[in-house]
């Protein structure tokens, strides 16, 4: 009937699911601290929370994490080591729930999802990817939509059929970012890592 946060999965992690979504206004996102005060449920932010955590229990998942009430964002420590360890999560993650606010079936090549620079390594990590719509219906996975994402994202099929990531050309890697944008200019570098970059980046927060 709800749901709440735990700390205390840092070794023998167990299954989880993972979302993968766009990012609305900051006042109506469900923050890390929203959920310890237990405040945001009239958040516009909510509804994906309380999606995930049905969506994880219909597939038998305990846990489910979404990026933007599972990290601390005032720590700066713990924000760098989460943009370091992104796609590793999403790699490891059992199930990744990709959702298109903004579209349908009919029109899932408009989906600002496929615009936005984080959402590239959140494509390409997962194994499997469920995708849904606006209305929260299922229009696909990673595997039956697969010819359709690599024409809307230029990424070879073989990519999205699990491909070693660095087989492909650096170049051609990062080609896929060229049209995709971020909320700050710099974290187009940051979105890069997992998939471009080997590198270890200290995230900082502008004030």
């Amino acid at each position: 009937s709800g749901f709440s946060l735990t700390n205390n999965l840092i070794k023998d992690i167990p299954p989880y699911a993972i979302l993968s979504h766009t990012w609305g206004a900051d006042n109506e996102e469900v923050d890390f601290k929203d959920l310890i005060d237990g405040t945001g449920k009239d958040k516009a932010g909510y509804q994906k929370i309380r999606f995930c955590a049905q969506q994880a229990a219909a597939d038998g998942l305990q846990y489910f994490w979404v990026d933007a009430c599972c990290i601390d964002k005032s720590s700066s420590a713990e924000l760098s080591e989460a943009i370091n360890s992104m796609y590793a999560w999403y790699q490891k993650a059992v199930v990744c729930y990709a959702y298109l606010s903004d579209v349908s079936l009919d029109n899932i090549h408009e989906a600002r999802w496929f615009k936005r620079g984080w959402t590239l390594q959140e494509l390409i990590a997962p194994s499997n990817i469920k995708f849904f719509s606006k209305d929260w219906d299922c229009i696909g996975t990673k595997s039956s939509l697969q010819a359709k994402l690599s024409a809307i994202t230029g990424i070879n099929e073989s990519v999205l059929a699990g491909e070693d990531i660095f087989e492909v050309p650096v170049a051609q890697r990062m080609s896929w970012t060229s049209k995709r944008i971020t909320t700050r200019v710099e974290d187009i570098a940051y979105c890069l890592l997992g998939y471009s970059m080997s590198t270890c980046l200290y995230y900082t927060a502008r004030g």
